[in-house]
C-alpha cells in the first residue's frame, strides 16, 4: 500500500452554534465500486490508531476504509471545558452521520464498531435503522455496562488478592495516576485488552493519547475498565437490539474483557447473527490473532 491510496483530513461538524473539525483517514478509492467499511474506535476518547491493523482488509480484498477520530479524541477537535451532559451517544450518532454524508455513502456501506465503538454502531443500527447499512460488525462490545461490569469484576478476581486491593485502595483514594496502580492495570491489560508482549506501536499511540485528554473516557467510562462511574453506567441496548435487522458479526476473545455474559444478548436478540470467539485473544483478535480475523471479517463482507 503506498500513500497515494491513503487521504487525510478534516471535515466540519456543526454542533448547536459551533463547528468543530472531526480528523478521517481513507484508505483506498471510496469510488471502486466496492462497498467501504466505516471503522469506529473504543474509548470512548480514544483514537482510530490501534484499529489501523484492519488496513489488512484493504490490501488482501480491495475494501476501501473510513477511519475517523471520534470528537474529543486523537487527532480530532478536543473540547476539555464542555459540560458533563454534553458527551452523550446522541452526539457521537450525529458525527457519525456527519461523515457519512460528507462521503456521500450514507445509501451503501459496512460499519464496523470495536469496544466502545461497538456500542455505538450498535444502537446507531437499532435506533436510527440506516437504510444503506449492509452488514454491521461488532467487536468486542458488551451490549449492556451493567453486564459489561458483571464480566470484567469477574476477570478482576482472577488478580492476585493484593492486586485487587490495590486497584481498590486508588480508585477509592483518586490516586489512579500513581505508578503502583498503573502497574497493577498494565498487569490486568496484558492478559484482558492484548496479550501481544510488547504491545504494538499502533496501540501504545492511541494510549499514550488517551492519557494526554481523557476527558471524554473519564465522563462517560470512569477511571478505569471496571469502575465505572461515566455517564454510561446505567447504559444498555439489551430490550432494543431486536431492532437491528441488517446482518450481524459479533467478535469477542475468550479472554476478552467483552466477556460473553456481556456479549450474549446481541447473539440471542439480533435477527440475523453470527458469533465468533478467538480462542488465543483477548480485547483486540485483529492483532492476537490477526490472520485470522481478518479472514473472518473480509469473509463476512463479501460472502453475505
Amino acid at each position: 500500500m503506498t500513500s497515494e491510496n491513503i487521504t487525510t483530513g478534516t471535515l466540519d461538524f456543526k454542533v448547536g452554534e459551533e463547528t468543530y473539525q472531526t480528523w478521517y483517514k481513507v484508505v483506498g478509492d471510496l469510488k471502486s465500486g466496492k462497498r467501504p467499511l466505516v471503522l469506529l474506535h473504543g474509548g470512548p476518547g480514544s483514537s482510530h490508531d490501534y484499529i489501523l491493523p484492519h488496513v489488512d482488509l484493504y490490501t488482501s480484498l480491495g475494501i476501501p476504509l473510513i477511519f475517523y477520530d471520534q470528537t474529543g479524541g486523537g487527532q480530532s477537535t478536543h473540547l476539555k471545558d464542555k459540560p458533563k451532559d454534553f458527551w452523550t451517544v446522541e452526539l457521537f450518532m450525529n458525527e457519525l452521520d456527519n461523515v457519512l454524508s460528507h462521503f456521500g455513502i450514507a445509501d451503501d456501506f459496512d460499519l464496523l464498531g470495536q469496544s466502545w465503538g461497538g456500542m455505538l454502531a450498535a444502537q446507531y443500527a437499532a435506533t436510527r435503522q440506516p437504510s444503506g447499512l449492509q452488514h454491521l460488525i461488532i467487536a468486542d462490545s458488551p451490549a449492556s455496562m451493567p453486564l459489561w461490569e458483571v464480566a470484567v469484576g469477574g476477570l478482576l478476581k482472577g488478580l492476585p488478592v493484593k492486586m485487587q486491593e490495590t486497584i481498590a485502595r486508588h480508585e477509592a483514594e483518586g490516586t489512579t495516576d500513581s505508578k503502583e496502580y498503573q502497574d497493577v492495570m498494565n498487569i490486568f491489560y496484558g492478559k484482558h485488552l492484548c496479550r501481544v508482549n510488547p504491545w504494538p506501536e499502533e496501540l501504545v499511540r492511541s494510549f499514550s493519547l488517551l492519557e494526554t485528554d481523557p476527558t471524554v473516557y473519564q465522563t462517560m467510562q470512569g477511571p478505569s475498565e471496571f469502575t465505572i462511574t461515566g455517564s454510561l453506567k446505567q447504559w444498555t441496548i439489551v430490550d432494543i437490539v431486536h431492532s437491528i435487522q441488517v446482518v450481524t458479526l459479533v467478535i469477542n476473545g475468550a479472554f476478552d474483557e467483552a466477556q460473553d455474559v456481556c456479549v450474549s444478548p446481541f447473539f440471542e436478540k439480533i435477527p440475523k447473527v453470527k458469533w465468533v470467539t478467538f480462542a488465543n485473544s483477548s480485547h483486540t483478535p485483529f492483532f492476537e490473532e490477526r490472520e485470522r480475523y481478518m479472514k473472518v471479517v473480509g469473509g463476512f463482507l463479501t460472502n453475505n
